[in-house]
C-alpha cells in the first residue's frame, strides 16, 4: 500500500466531534500514516495536543496564531502561543501563520506584524513556517523578503497563486507548496500552474474538514481523501501514484523532521 502524510488536517475541530477515532482510523486504512495538525489560536492547542497523546507518531502538532484570527491587541495571544512553543519540544512547526486580506483589510498592517514575530519563532527555533495567504501575495513576498526567507523553510499552505507568483515565491528554496483538493476540481488552474514547479516540491494535504477533494467535494473532508488528491497529482506530473506517495512524503518526512 502507499504511504502518505497528510501535512494540513484540522481533525481536532468540532466537526470531528462524532467520529474522531473513526476518522483517524479510515486514514490508517487508506494509507495516511501521519498526520501534521496546524494550531489556529491559543484554544486549538489543548485538542491538538490530547490527539498527539492519544496517536504517538501519527499525529503531530503545530503552534501558530491564524492571520484571521489577529486583532489589534493580539499580545496576549501570541504570549500563550509562545509559552507553548518554548515549553514542549515535540513541536514540528510554526503554523498557520500568515496573511489573509480576503475577508477584511483592517488589521492588515497588525496581521504584517504578527506574522513577522512568529517568522522570529521559526528561526530562533530552526522550524518550518506553515504559511497562509490569501488576496495578500505582495504583503506576504515583501515580508518574507524582509525577513530574510531565503534562511527560511516552510510551505505555502493551499496554494492557490498563478504562474507569475509561483515564479516568485519558488525563489525561496525552502519552501514546499501545499496541494490539497482544490487541484481536482474542474475549473481549477492549479493543473496547469504545478506543471512550473517540480514534485520534489509538493506535499500532500486536506485542509480538513474543508476543500473536500472530487468525488468528495460538498462533503466534510478528511485525511482519508488525500489519494484522491494523489490521483490527480500523479496525472498532472505524468507519472504513477505510486511515485508521488513515495516523493510527497519524502518532502514531508524531511520538511517536518518525522
Amino acid at each position: 500500500m502507499n504511504r502518505y502524510i497528510d501535512t494540513h488536517t484540522h481533525l481536532f475541530v468540532e466537526e470531528f466531534d462524532g467520529d474522531r477515532a473513526e476518522a483517524v482510523e479510515r486514514a490508517m486504512e487508506a494509507g495516511v500514516t501521519k498526520l501534521c495538525l496546524p494550531c489556529i489560536k491559543s484554544s486549538s492547542v489543548e485538542p491538538i495536543m490530547q490527539m498527539c497523546a492519544a496517536y504517538p507518531g501519527v499525529c503531530f502538532p503545530m503552534i501558530g496564531l491564524h492571520p484571521t484570527d489577529v486583532a489589534e491587541n493580539s499580545d496576549e495571544e501570541l504570549s500563550a502561543l509562545k509559552r507553548i512553543l518554548d515549553s514542549r519540544d515535540d513541536i514540528i512547526a510554526v503554523g498557520e501563520v500568515g496573511i489573509d486580506l480576503y475577508w477584511d483589510t483592517t488589521y492588515r498592517d497588525r496581521q504584517i506584524e504578527v506574522f513577522e514575530t512568529q517568522i522570529a519563532w521559526a528561526r530562533e527555533r530552526g522550524l518550518p513556517l506553515v504559511i497562509h495567504s490569501r488576496n495578500a501575495f505582495d504583503e506576504l513576498h515583501d515580508t518574507l523578503t524582509r525577513c530574510r526567507g531565503n534562511e527560511l523553510t516552510g510551505v505555502f499552505h493551499c496554494y492557490s497563486g498563478d504562474e507569475e507568483q509561483l515564479a516568485c515565491l519558488a525563489r525561496f528554496e525552502g519552501f514546499m507548496f501545499g496541494v490539497g483538493g482544490v487541484v481536482t476540481y474542474k475549473k481549477s488552474n492549479l493543473p496547469e500552474i504545478l506543471r512550473h514547479l517540480p514534485l520534489e516540491r509538493v506535499l500532500l494535504e486536506t485542509d480538513s474538514p474543508y476543500l473536500a477533494p472530487v468525488p468528495r467535494r460538498g462533503k466534510r473532508n478528511e485525511s482519508a481523501y488525500i489519494p484522491y488528491i494523489a490521483e490527480r497529482v500523479a496525472q498532472i506530473y505524468g507519472t504513477t501514484v505510486e511515485n508521488v506517495a513515495a516523493v510527497t512524503t519524502a518532502n514531508a518526512e524531511r520538511l517536518f523532521a518525522i
